[in-house]
């Protein structure tokens, strides 16, 4: 690992008014542009491919190869849409950084428009979070009065319309085709696949979609050279990434380091767990994760070390709770949320996760019996790979992984006749030292 921190995406979030196309161009913004415009699309294609850039979004999927599955002899206009509905519990890396430097990002959607020969590029921002969307359409304003977009872009005859648009609110639009949907006018649930959105996407053309981060990472990638992207990071998963830590650390926010930095590491960068107490469980990727206990504190956060840890890097979104926390009442609190977010299309996660959510809550009393465990585990059975969607999937994850770690604590509130442990002590800015009474 060449460093602890490498600051490329969050590099400029400290100058005065970095989201201005002033403050960006002072660091050479939108100078990739023309390194772009003297080589070919195809050669761009391949210096992200050699790049090993990985689909920043949670799947890890190659982001040059997504690009090449576009077939360019169909007659139908290509279109790019990046993903930025990022609304999971713990996820806080593409907000902060359309709301740091929105230009990395629309540079990084004229590039990708370019390589995969777009003249038309979306940015689905979640609705709810309008100091985004607006921040977003003033850098798109700038690029164009800028002429970084529109007609004929440096000279080059390359032509770009780029549309921001808000989403109307639902988590499962993060799912790329039930945001397609949404962005056609529909209700947002997710497609039958196939056809693939590289084949029948956005109004039956080929599309790519990709995340914020996968996106923003482009130009850097364009400005340095795949080589330099690709000596960061592991040998699978290359480069960097914004590391999301939230919960009990003393200093939570955004850690940009190269893939493949342990918790360990983030943490004491983060100034430790809270003081006077310990950390007890962790999610690598968002609460749609596996979580992970102190024993995985020395596992590489690369999508391959997460993976044989059980789990997944997914978002990246490291949610970290000390002793002080009720691993069920967390676990409900997520499963409530992904309850409320299903769209229902599909019987295993419409019907399986209102039914996870009366077997925890009744766990989470003290109400239930032992056999609730086995239960859970088999309602979570039903659900996995059964669901039309990753969301069903997600769904599980946390609630088969807490039984697998933490079983006992689980019989505690049997035993106890209810939660062992004080909500209070667990809020962020307790000092209370006492986590649990059992």
């Amino acid at each position: 690992m060449s460093s602890t921190l490498t600051p490329v995406l969050t590099a400029n979030w400290g100058d005065e008014r970095s989201w201005t196309l002033e403050s960006y161009e002072r660091r050479g913004g939108y100078r990739a542009l023309d390194t772009a415009f003297a080589t070919t699309p195809d050669a761009i294609i391949e210096a992200v491919k050699e790049s090993g850039l990985r689909g920043r979004g949670g799947a890890g999927f190659p982001t040059g190869m997504k690009w090449s599955f576009i077939p360019q002899d169909n007659p139908k206009p290509k279109y790019l849409v990046v993903n930025a509905d990022e609304s999971e519990p713990g996820t806080c890396k593409d907000i902060p950084l359309m709301m740091a430097s929105p230009h990395t990002l629309v540079e990084g959607v004229i590039l990708s428009s370019y390589a995969i020969r777009a003249n038309k590029a979306f940015i689905y921002i979640r609705g709810e979070v309008l100091h985004v969307i607006r921040r977003v359409q003033a850098a798109v304003a700038e690029a164009y009065a800028a002429g970084h977009l529109g007609t004929d872009i440096h000279g080059s005859g390359y032509d770009l319309d780029v549309v921001v648009h808000a989403g109307a609110g639902a988590y499962i639009c993060g799912e790329e085709t039930a945001l397609l949907e949404g962005l056609e006018g529909r209700r947002g649930q997710p497609r039958l696949r196939p056809p693939f959105p590289a084949v029948a996407g956005l109004y039956a053309s080929p599309t790519v979609i990709n995340n914020v981060e996968s996106i923003a990472s482009v130009p850097s990638i364009v400005a340095n050279g795949a080589e330099w992207f690709a000596s960061m990071g592991t040998e699978k998963s290359k480069g960097f990434g914004i590391f999301s830590l939230s919960g009990h650390v003393q200093r939570p926010g955004q850690y940009e380091a190269p893939l493949g930095i342990t918790l360990r590491q983030l943490i004491d960068l983060a100034g430790g767990i809270r003081e006077g107490h310990e950390l007890k469980f962790w999610t690598p990727g968002g609460s749609s994760t596996p979580i992970l206990t102190t024993e995985h504190l020395d596992v590489p956060l690369d999508f391959e070390g997460v993976g044989a840890a059980g789990s997944m890097l997914g978002t990246r979104a490291l949610q970290v709770f000390d002793d002080t926390v009720c691993v069920v009442r967390a676990v409900l609190r997520w499963t409530e949320f992904y309850k409320h977010e299903s769209c229902g299309k599909c019987t295993p996660c419409r019907e399986g996760t209102w039914w996870l959510v009366q077997t925890l809550a009744r766990l989470e009393k003290g109400q239930g019996t032992e056999e609730d465990l086995d239960l859970l585990l088999d309602q979570c059975d039903n659900i996995l790979g059964r669901s039309f969607c990753a969301l069903g999937d997600g769904a599980t994850s946390p609630i088969s992984s807490s039984i697998q770690y933490f079983r006992e604590e689980y019989l505690a509130h049997l035993t106890h006749g209810g939660c062992p442990f004080d909500p209070a002590a667990s809020t962020a800015w307790s000092d209370r030292t006492v986590g649990a009474t059992a």
